[in-house]
């Protein structure tokens, strides 16, 4: 049991930061990769190619928890829950668990850290893929309920417009409090 591990959401301003946990079938999924080198058409077609055929969990960390144990450790902790939500579906324990980056949570299973693994191995494109595609489909809720930030196309990064709109409509629930650009919005209101 091999266990491909990714995040997407660390560096927005705003909406959680959401973690995959993937176990690939032998035979793999064509096209998996690193999401972001992928249109976001394609990923919500290998999005759900990736889960007719393999064992998926998902896990998340909330704006509060970002805030309170800052970007870093809240990745952490969404990367053990996506894990903890894969192993309460399938059950039985990891041989190795592969996560994307250069850092890795405090499990008691054997784990290696691949800088780019999201391009090199299959289960982390592949959980980069669901972590990405459920972010987005969570930032296009929020979009939905607060207007004018424009997440569905900025999925809460900082780009002009949501800067503008974050000027002129001011910080909501979803935003990430202890990030500077939004810091400082609450300090000259």
């Amino acid at each position: 049991m091999i266990i491909g591990v990714d995040e997407a959401g660390r560096g927005p301003w705003a909406g959680p930061v959401v973690a995959a946990a993937v176990m690939l079938p032998a035979r793999g999924v064509a096209g998996v990769g690193d999401s972001k080198a992928i249109s976001a058409k394609r990923r919500e077609g290998l999005a759900g190619d990736i889960r007719g055929c393999s064992e998926v969990g998902v896990g998340q960390a909330s704006v509060e928890e970002i805030d309170r144990l800052n970007i870093y450790w809240a990745t952490m902790l969404a990367m053990e829950r996506a894990v903890a939500d894969l192993l309460a579906k399938c059950g039985g324990e990891p041989e190795l668990i592969l996560v994307d980056g250069n850092r890795l949570p405090k499990w008691r299973w054997k784990a290696q850290a691949i800088v780019g693994g999201d391009a090199l191995v299959p289960a982390i494109g592949a959980a980069s893929i669901i972590a990405k595609t459920v972010r987005d489909a969570i930032m296009a809720g929020l979009d939905g309920e607060c207007g004018g930030y424009g997440w569905c196309r900025n999925q809460g990064y900082g780009t002009a417009e949501h800067a503008a709109a974050l000027a002129r409509l001011g910080v909501t629930a979803h935003h990430r409090r202890s990030f500077a650009p939004v810091r400082a919005r609450l300090q000259a209101v």
